[in-house]
């Protein structure tokens, strides 16, 4: 399955199956058809990073940020030979820092809007505005700093450094917010429904589960507590329903 997540809201908006035999890069497009991404920054990680998506994109009126990685090997070496580190000390850089479960991570964002920097190869992404690098050092108690980590990101939208920083942070917000939700409480990876079209069925269930107790706000607590007050409270379990018109 392929779930178009809505950060801000914390809300699964869509979601379509991978055909057999095939993975994400031809289920993002079919996904994005059914979406309303005008206005939008559309944020898909490097498995997403395809001409033919960031297109898509476009002429659904958003706009793409793309993780580039090794499955784009000219583009990622066009980055390679273009990034300095020494480049974090200029203008349009951003830095944040998060403390926790003992580990300091320090990350460093830079952008550029030279594109032709990146030689022939910018001719190639459609409407690509944004060069955007993230640099990560991570710190775990009294240990010296690993070796930084770097990250690249090309965007159709003009971004400034703190405009990266929030939506590449975001964009991973996913894992928690999702992912993890889906694994730890609603434990769809230990679920072995396999037959017919029963595990997408499921999927869709679990989906529409969490987003309604996701945008419950009158009972504080994590999503394995608001499942068993609701399995346990009637009252509750509609008021859940009811909030959001499911009833």
């Amino acid at each position: 399955m392929v779930s178009a997540f809505c950060a801000a809201n914390d809300v699964v908006i869509g979601q379509v199956k991978t055909a057999e035999k095939s993975n994400e890069i031809t289920a993002i497009p079919e996904l994005l058809k059914l979406l309303d991404i005008s206005g939008c920054l559309v944020r898909i990680d490097a498995m997403g990073c395809q001409k033919k998506i960031a297109q898509e994109i476009l002429n659904g009126n958003g706009d793409y940020l793309l993780a580039v990685k090794g499955n784009q090997k000219r583009l990622e070496q066009a980055f390679d030979d273009i990034f300095d580190l020494g480049d974090l000390q200029s203008e349009n850089t951003y830095g944040t820092q998060e403390q926790s479960h003992g580990r300091l991570e320090t990350r460093l964002h830079k952008v550029s809007h030279d594109i032709d920097a990146l030689g022939d190869i910018a001719l190639e992404w459609p409407g690509i505005t944004t060069l955007g690098y993230v640099v990560s050092f991570r710190k775990e108690g009294d240990k010296p700093s690993t070796q930084p980590s770097v990250r690249y990101y090309i965007s159709s939208a003009k971004l400034s450094a703190e405009e990266l920083a929030h939506a590449a942070r975001e964009h991973w917000s996913i894992e928690v917010k999702l992912h993890w939700k889906l694994d730890v409480a609603l434990r769809e990876d230990a679920c072995r429904i396999r037959r017919g079209d029963a595990a997408e069925n499921f999927s869709k269930i679990r989906h529409i589960a969490l987003n309604l107790l996701n945008s419950d706000k009158s009972f504080k607590a994590g999503i394995k507590r608001k499942q068993k007050r609701a399995g346990r409270s009637e009252s509750y379990l509609a008021q859940v329903l009811t909030g959001q018109d499911v009833s």
